[in-house]
């Protein structure tokens, strides 16, 4: 790559896009809500929530110096991520905790850079992001699942023109805010019946000897608290 090329690439990368007519960021907003809301397609746009939430913990788990071993993504919308060090510490705990905090914390840095004008750079974080989580996949469905959303990413950053880019960006982060929150109710309502002993939450407590219904309101307030102050953004209010 000559360094023309290499310059105009930084260009469009680090360069601001204007922002989107009101009506597109409302529509991409009513269209994150019709994935998100009813159960049917829940079920299958659940899939990129989870992949969120298992590329979370992967993540945390590498930036505390755990070893992440491998990552399994179910056609159920269930997940694994398998990391490697001591059983407890803050380690182990801020690996636990990152799941449910990462679609809605994702979509509140989208949302972020959104309001910025980096449409460009939002796009291609996120491919770059979903490449890496590719390495570590470690069953063919969830290789299928992260393929097929990197590849639509790729797509769209490279083929697309600078409107769809914008609808694609924003329709991709109201997702993650608006998808962000359900996971914790469903959460909740499991609990409520006396399932999903082994979540998250209760993981959490054992590590830190909390109530896990303590780290549930964790997880509420961090995925409300995004949406609101992400919708802010997106909506420019």
């Amino acid at each position: 790559m000559d360094t023309s090329t290499a310059t105009s690439l930084w260009d469009e990368l680090t360069g601001l896009q204007p922002d989107p007519d009101l009506w597109v960021v409302l529509g991409t907003m009513a269209a994150a809500l019709a994935v998100v809301v009813p159960h049917t397609l829940w079920r299958l746009s659940r899939n990129a929530i989870t992949i969120a939430h298992e590329g979370g913990h992967g993540l945390v788990a590498l930036l505390t110096g755990r070893q992440l071993t491998g990552i399994r993504l179910h056609s159920d919308t269930s997940g694994l991520t398998v990391s490697r060090g001591k059983p407890h510490g803050i380690g182990m705990i801020l690996t636990a905790a990152a799941g449910y905090t990462a679609p809605p914390l994702l979509g509140l840095g989208g949302a972020a850079l959104l309001a910025a004008g980096r449409i460009t750079l939002l796009l291609w974080a996120a491919t770059a992001l979903l490449v890496a989580m590719l390495v570590m996949i470690r069953n063919a469905y969830g290789a299928l699942t992260v393929l097929v959303t990197g590849g639509t990413f790729v797509v769209v950053s490279w083929l697309a023109g600078p409107q769809v880019q914008a609808a694609f960006a924003y329709a991709a982060v109201w997702f993650l805010l608006l998808g962000g929150v359900r996971p914790a109710f469903e959460l909740q309502a499991k609990r409520a019946r006396g399932g999903a002993g082994d979540s998250d939450a209760d993981q959490l407590s054992r590590l830190t000897h909390v109530p896990a219904g303590l780290w549930l309101f964790l997880f509420h307030a961090v995925s409300v608290c995004s949406l609101i102050g992400g919708g802010r953004w997106l909506l420019q209010v």
